[in-house]
């Protein structure tokens, strides 16, 4: 049976909660889900396996079927995990620790529900884990709005049996080595409960106006929301239309700073558009569909190679020479430990391609040789 999802579902509240409509536009739209999402509900079921054993006494899962970096990545959660409950029951004696738990949070979003990977909760302290097994960017737990829902939910169903002062909430990266963890008082996030329920409310009836956010590429609607359209085409012409023949400076850094967005706008509206020509379900005025460019291939190798072979073709002339995976596909074989305890001394990384990229990434800027140039002058 499939997982029943909320309309205001907890990961997707940063949306939600900017862009209010946004919900009930998904709604008219298929569930999507990427490999990368399948292979985090894997390694979800793996780390949830692996606890119950631990921390229930329930049957060890087999890991056979998952890959060694899967397997390491999952456990490095779970140490974590581990450690925190050891800690709570240090303090409190009859701290409970609840794994994959069903948190309501409806007292303050309409049907909100969703599912906590971890909750460990005592007298003084309630924290909330959640896993995070992708690999793209790190994701915080500061002010991050699902962990806030999560721990009201988990506020909800232990309110009266714990005197709950102190709220962490916890997020793990293990592929990015990556852990945060964001605390706030009890009265805190209940405060922030009370500011976000009108905001939940208007999105629950599908109010207020389309605003397009940080998490526009997320949202099923995204591929003919006319809001992103016209914040990506706007930008050309915010500043009120044509002003001369040739972009100004300033207009060319607007332009870069919606890339991103852009891009991926195009590319999403590409993809619906090629969905739905192909199902028949549309077609489109001015476009059509045609057989793309094919390559030959070999369909059975092995019975090839022998044909070549026996009408006296060598096999240095037909066969390429053995090559060694890449560091990606090793590591999955070794694991990182692998990786470092056999390859690290024939392993370099050379210096990475300039990119540019706004003032604020962390990365220090690179000296190019007209500011080397500048800078010999300043010293002569």
């Amino acid at each position: 049976m499939a997982k029943k999802h909320a309309l205001l579902g907890a990961s997707s509240s940063a949306r939600w909660l900017v862009c209010t409509p946004s919900a009930r536009l998904e709604a008219m739209f298929p569930d999507e889900q990427s490999p990368y999402a399948a292979e985090g509900t894997v390694a979800h079921d793996l780390a949830e396996a692996i606890l119950r054993h631990k921390l229930e006494g329930k049957k060890a899962p087999k890991l056979d079927d998952y890959s060694t970096e899967m397997i390491e990545a999952v456990n490095r959660y779970v140490d974590i995990c581990e450690e925190k409950v050891n800690e709570a029951r240090a303090r409190s004696s009859d701290a409970e620790a609840m794994i994959e738990a069903r948190l309501d949070f409806s007292r303050w979003v309409p049907e909100g529900f969703g599912t906590g990977d971890m909750v460990i909760v005592a007298d003084g302290i309630l924290e909330v884990i959640d896993l995070k097994y992708g690999k793209g960017v790190p994701v915080s737990a500061v002010e991050n709005t699902q962990m806030r829902l999560y721990a009201l939910g988990a506020y909800d169903v232990n309110e009266f049996l714990y005197d709950i002062k102190t709220v962490r909430m916890t997020i793990v990266q293990p592929r990015l080595d990556s852990v945060s963890t964001d605390e706030m008082s009890l009265e805190e996030l209940l405060d922030w409960g009370e500011d976000i329920k009108p905001i939940a409310q208007r999105a629950w009836e599908g109010e207020g106006e389309c605003t397009p956010c940080d998490y526009c590429n997320f949202c099923k609607a995204r591929h003919t929301c006319r809001a992103l359209a016209d914040t990506c085409l706007d930008t050309f012409y915010k500043n009120g239309g044509k002003l001369n023949q040739l972009l100004t400076d300033r207009e060319v850094s607007d332009i870069l700073a919606m890339k991103d967005l852009i891009t991926k706008w195009i590319k999403g509206v590409y993809d619906f558009a090629y969905e739905k020509a192909l199902s028949g379900e549309k077609q489109w005025p001015g476009y059509k569909l045609v057989e793309g460019t094919s390559r030959r291939t070999i369909t059975d190798p092995d019975a090839a190679a022998k044909t070549l072979l026996d009408n006296g073709y060598k096999e240095e002339d037909i066969f390429k020479p053995r090559e060694l995976e890449g560091i990606t596909n090793l590591q999955k074989v070794l694991g990182k430990k692998g990786v470092a305890e056999y390859l690290e001394a024939y392993i370099e990384k050379p210096e990475g391609k300039p990119t540019l990229v706004p003032e604020s990434d962390k990365r220090p800027a690179i000296n190019t040789v007209e500011t080397m140039m500048n800078e010999f002058e300043d010293e002569v």
